[in-house]
């Protein structure tokens, strides 16, 4: 008999401002149970049985609201308005350049230093069709951290039965702007605090990849994977790829943090597969999104500590971020991020979690 699919909320703390963070516990009693927080709209942990049935939870996450404020503040989180890089800070849009707040290197990363990871979302349990989850929204006026137009937001968290985990999201705007949005999760298929995931395997569907320049912001035209440690067309263990001598492994800080350009097609669609020999847990990752961005955690430096207690170093986790391409904005070939008033910016990552 199939466990019943649950759900419900908690406090999970308060802001410095004494505003009460949010939690919402769901899923299946013995399957897979996802963990909601309405700070950053993060995920934030994930718990899965291996091939015996223990459970574990294989999401990296912070240890208290203090440390989701700041070091771990993307950790599973809903990061935007603009995922990964826009270099300089400047937005060219319509003829007009706008200046958004910046940091690493003088870029915007992931929405900006107070970006939609820090934001405290509102949100409320959902039960359809079979699955049952949480939907968060969020209002970013214009000019927040620099970016045009207000903007509506909604990402909802929807679990079934099988371990499924759909990611959708929305937005609305009322002036031109850009969006691009995406979960800042770290998987470790052997369980939160375990090791390093250099005995992980990946594979991801994609036939090119963007090269980056010292500080991470794309080169140019996408380059072919074939022939390359970013050939992952067919499964590769992790640690090898990573102690492979290659420049551009070294300008990230000895590993991966780079966007593979995913095979076009309509819809959702493959994007990768990450698997655990040892624990038999397997993710699946499909999306409607052009690009991956798979980041190994390279800089971790143990200055974070885990819910278990366990330091985060090199390795411990690695993020799938299904994404339009980094720097859009200056690359006219890429993708487009720009929202117009009148259209509807529509986005689904699913997050599957099985054993083999």
């Amino acid at each position: 008999m199939t466990a019943e699919l649950t759900i419900h909320q908690y406090s999970a703390g308060e802001l410095p401002d004494g505003s009460t963070i949010d939690r919402w516990v769901f899923g299946a009693a013995g399957g897979v149970t996802a963990e909601v927080l309405s700070l950053g709209a993060r995920l934030q942990s994930l718990h899965a049985p291996d091939r015996d049935g223990r459970r574990a939870n294989v999401l990296l996450g912070g240890s208290s609201v203090a440390e989701l404020l700041d070091g771990a503040a993307y950790f599973g989180a809903t990061v935007g308005r603009y995922g990964n890089r826009i270099a300089g800070g400047l937005l060219p849009l319509d003829g007009t350049v706008h200046r958004l707040a910046a940091q690493q290197n003088g870029h915007t990363l992931h929405g900006g230093p107070d970006g939609f990871a820090t934001r405290l979302w509102t949100g409320e349990a959902v039960t359809e069709d079979g699955r049952v989850g949480v939907r968060l929204t969020l209002h970013s006026p214009d000019g927040d951290q620099g970016f045009p137009g207000a903007l509506d937001v909604t990402v909802s968290y929807l679990l079934d039965q099988h371990g499924e985990l759909t990611i959708s999201y929305g937005a609305t705007t009322d002036a031109p702007t850009v969006v691009n949005l995406t979960n800042h999760a770290y998987f470790n298929l052997g369980g939160e605090g375990s090791g390093l995931i250099l005995d992980h395997l990946l594979r991801v569907e994609a036939d090119a990849y963007l090269p980056v320049d010292p500080t991470l912001i794309p080169l140019g035209a996408p380059e072919p994977v074939r022939g390359t440690v970013f050939d992952l067309t067919t499964v590769a263990g992790l640690g090898g790829r990573l102690s492979a001598a290659d420049p551009q492994l070294w300008l990230a800080g000895d590993g991966f943090d780079h966007n593979w350009v995913l095979r076009p097609g309509e819809g959702l669609r493959q994007a990768a597969t990450l698997h655990h020999p040892a624990s038999g847990r397997r993710l699946d990752c499909l999306t409607t999104e052009p690009g991956l961005q798979v980041y190994t955690g390279n800089h971790f430096d143990g200055s974070l500590i885990g819910p278990g207690g366990s330091r985060y170093r090199a390795y411990a986790g690695i993020a799938l971020e299904t994404q339009h391409f980094p720097d859009s904005p200056h690359f006219p070939d890429y993708p487009s991020t720009v929202l117009r008033p009148g259209e509807r910016y529509e986005s689904t990552t699913v997050y599957r979690i099985s054993v083999e």
